[in-house]
């Protein structure tokens, strides 16, 4: 048990270092927004595909097999 408190003791002590140093960095607000646009962007693709789907679903289900 000692040793996963150390463990996670200096996991914290690196996440600390990570952030401080993401902090100092002049550049930090590009990377939130290229996360909201590659969402955005995936977001579109998705309802983009869900579109597709439902229209060649329902001309699957006009065609007559009879």
């Amino acid at each position: 048990m000692p040793a996963l408190l150390e463990l996670m003791r200096a996991a914290a002590a690196m996440l600390r270092a990570r952030l401080a140093d993401a902090r100092r960095t002049s550049d930090a607000g590009y990377t939130t927004e290229t996360v909201v646009v590659t969402a955005l962007l995936v977001a579109l693709a998705i309802a983009a595909i869900a579109i597709i789907v439902a229209k060649v679903i329902a001309k699957a289900n006009g065609l007559d097999l009879g």
